[in-house]
């Protein structure tokens, strides 16, 4: 294996709180610098498609939400993958499945970098529209503190821009993408 970590946001921009993954990598990724560098993706819906990443990487951080009807709307989280693929998977989306699935194939090969998956609890993953419900919006700064933390604890270095973009920002965004503005991943 060649890189050290890769951050990888999971999930659907059009359907609120499933976006989350997406919105949490944006976010990383526009306020703060990492010595050494981390690769940071916007896997979106790529499921099977993000699988050469957990064999060409060291570590792999996947950020997403994750369904759990015995869990709070909010509720964060960190599992390594032998704990998110033995425990009771609730999939609403074809997102969890396939991320589910991919960790499964991936977990029976020769090679597979170290994962972890961060997730929250969704609570609206149904609305089409790009915004986050109220309680992910109170987890937010400790769902990025969380991944930020693992980020450390794996020996890179975390130091906050100068200037970054907001979370607001970061929706606005996704929501009005623009090639000529600048606004995408």
């Amino acid at each position: 294996m060649n890189n050290t970590l890769a951050l990888i946001g999971s999930g659907n921009a059009f359907f609120k709180d499933e976006g989350l993954g997406l919105y949490a990598v944006k976010y990383i990724k526009e306020n703060y610098l990492f010595t050494p560098e981390i690769s940071i993706v916007d896997g979106g819906t790529l499921g099977f498609k993000l699988m050469p990443l957990l064999q060409e990487y060291e570590q792999v951080i996947i950020v997403n939400t994750a369904s759990d009807d015995t869990k709070a709307f909010g509720e964060i989280t960190v599992k390594s993958c032998d704990e998110f693929l033995e425990g009771d998977l609730i999939k609403k989306t074809a997102n969890e499945v396939e991320i589910a699935e991919m960790l499964q194939i991936c977990s029976l090969s020769e090679r597979m970098a170290e994962t972890t998956v961060v997730s929250m609890v969704p609570e609206d993953i149904v609305a089409v529209e790009v915004s986050l419900s109220p309680s992910m919006v109170v987890q937010w700064d400790s769902y990025i503190s969380t991944v930020l933390t693992l980020i450390t604890e794996a020996g890179i270095k975390v130091e906050a821009k100068k200037e970054g973009m907001s979370l607001d920002e970061i929706l606005y965004n996704f929501a009005n993408p623009s090639i000529e503005h600048e606004r995408g991943f």
